[in-house]
């Protein structure tokens, strides 16, 4: 069985909602994940997993939140080569750049050698019942992406 890890973080409890409902779909897909929030994690457990997935809000103009900068230096000359990835986060569509901490964190996953699977997911603030059903799908379609590659 693959291993999977979910790294993420909230400031109002809307990108914890998404990663709730991913993990929800991963779970009912018999994945074993393990997830954990930005500050209790280190960059350097990603390379002990098969399929990571990050989250994180977008702060500012488009930035990675505070608590997840440290984590994101820290990554710099990770292998993740062979690694299956996605990425998530709440938006506000009040701001200029439209879910900028999803597009970063792909960006820096793909130049760490992972191959990120799936579009990033980016709700609108908090998920409505419908956007938590996308939000279970999306665990789904990671947990087969990285089951299909492993076996």
């Amino acid at each position: 069985m693959a291993k999977l890890l979910m790294i993420y973080t909230s400031m109002t409890g809307n990108t914890e909602e998404i990663a709730n409902a991913i993990a929800e779909g991963m779970e009912e897909e018999g994945a074993d994940l393990e997830v954990k929030e930005v500050l209790d994690a280190d960059a350097s457990e990603l390379e002990a997993y098969d399929g990571i997935l990050l989250g994180a809000y977008t702060w500012g103009d488009g930035e990675l939140p505070d608590d997840f900068l440290d984590f994101y230096d820290d990554m710099d000359g990770l292998d993740l080569t062979g690694k299956k990835a996605a990425v998530f986060g709440s938006c506000d569509s009040s701001y200029e750049k439209y879910g900028a901490a999803v597009d970063i964190l792909i960006e820096k996953l793909q130049q760490l050698g992972a191959e990120v699977v799936l579009d990033g997911l980016k709700i609108e603030l908090s998920p409505s019942a419908e956007e938590k059903e996308i939000c279970k799908q999306f665990g789904k379609q990671f947990v087969q992406s990285v089951m299909d590659s492993n076996y």
